[in-house]
């Protein structure tokens, strides 16, 4: 099939692209051309790549048509952050693609009222980001069900992998976190480290957009959770990691006030934003339906990008062989 993949030089791309080619796919990358896929492969050798600048074509109104006029089988969308680019796309695929699959997030859910979330569980999502992640999988599933364009939302956890900050054990993207573990000194943590958090490797997340694509009528219409099979605690996280610099974790529990006080505003935002949510989604759907199976433990995933970052100089740790 010929495959038109919006935002594939990101995370999930950088690993999607190379599967499609290698399943014999026809692929067409679209990306705003400021960086390169965060590992190299051959594949890109076969892919055709255009620089596009989503959000200002969204704005004048010329984005959909763009991609149409590409004349793709299917399109995967890594970047709609809005409903109301959601929309737009669709509206302007109806009726010449066969195939709308799309990156959402865990965080169309709210905070946890029970665990595991399912994709169906009533919670209120919150924030910006999660408000129109909810919002964009609505959209899907509503123009699926009425006859129009055939959808699929997927929706990753904490996506990690080697090229990027992974989200650390106090649920935000403070290098510090990492040094502090692995000096061995005192890791002040907010609430009492029960909070979870839902990792994914990137690579897993991209099983999940190739399942949905070779499996279009299972999919259609649908909306699955992507990402590992088990969860960390905040205190479980802290363990792990501590463990690859060869320590055991010192946790200083404190309030969120106090955490507050010790943190700059934008970190203790990003773990506010994580931990309250305290979220662990089943994958059972996923797995039924399409064949989902996740290589990668949460924790496995996290340490492939803290190796990566010691290693290209990005973090000053070492990390203990194992």
């Amino acid at each position: 099939m010929r495959i038109v993949v919006i935002g594939g030089t990101g995370h999930v791309g950088t690993y999607l692209v190379p599967r499609l080619v290698a399943a014999g796919h026809e692929v067409v990358s679209l990306s705003r051309g400021t960086r390169r896929p965060y590992t190299e492969h051959p594949a890109w050798a076969e892919v055709e790549q255009l620089v596009v600048d989503r959000e200002a074509q969204d704005r004048d109104g010329t984005f959909a048509a763009r991609v149409a006029d590409l004349e793709p089988e299917v399109v995967v969308d890594m970047v709609c952050f809005t409903e109301e680019s959601a929309r737009r796309l669709v509206d302007g695929l109806r009726g010449r693609v066969a195939h709308l699959v799309s990156c959402g997030s865990i965080w169309m859910h709210g905070p946890s009222r029970s665990i595991p979330l399912y994709e169906d569980s009533e919670t209120v999502p919150f924030g910006d980001y999660g408000v129109q992640k909810a919002a964009i999988a609505r959209l899907l599933q509503e123009e699926t069900a009425r006859g129009g364009l055939v959808t699929t939302s997927l929706h990753p956890g904490h996506i990690s992998g080697p090229g990027w900050r992974p989200i650390n054990p106090l649920g935000n993207l403070d290098p510090s976190v990492w040094t502090t573990l692995a000096s061995g000194a005192p890791l002040a943590v907010p609430g009492i480290g029960a909070e979870l958090l839902h990792h994914v490797h990137a690579d897993d997340v991209a099983q999940g957009f190739e399942l949905a694509i070779s499996q279009r009528d299972a999919a259609a219409g649908q909306a699955f959770h992507v990402t590992a099979a088990s969860a960390m605690t905040v205190r479980g996280f802290a363990g792990y990691a501590a463990g690859w610099f060869g320590r055991e974790p010192a946790l200083e529990f404190v309030s969120w006030d106090e955490f507050r006080s010790r943190t700059s505003e934008a970190y203790a935002e990003q773990s506010w934003d994580h931990l309250s949510r305290s979220q662990f989604a089943s994958i059972d759907k996923a797995a039924r339906t399409l064949g989902y199976a996740p290589r990668y433990a949460p924790e496995e995933a996290v340490r492939e990008a803290v190796e990566w970052l010691a290693r290209n100089g990005e973090l000053d740790v070492e990390l203990s062989a194992g």
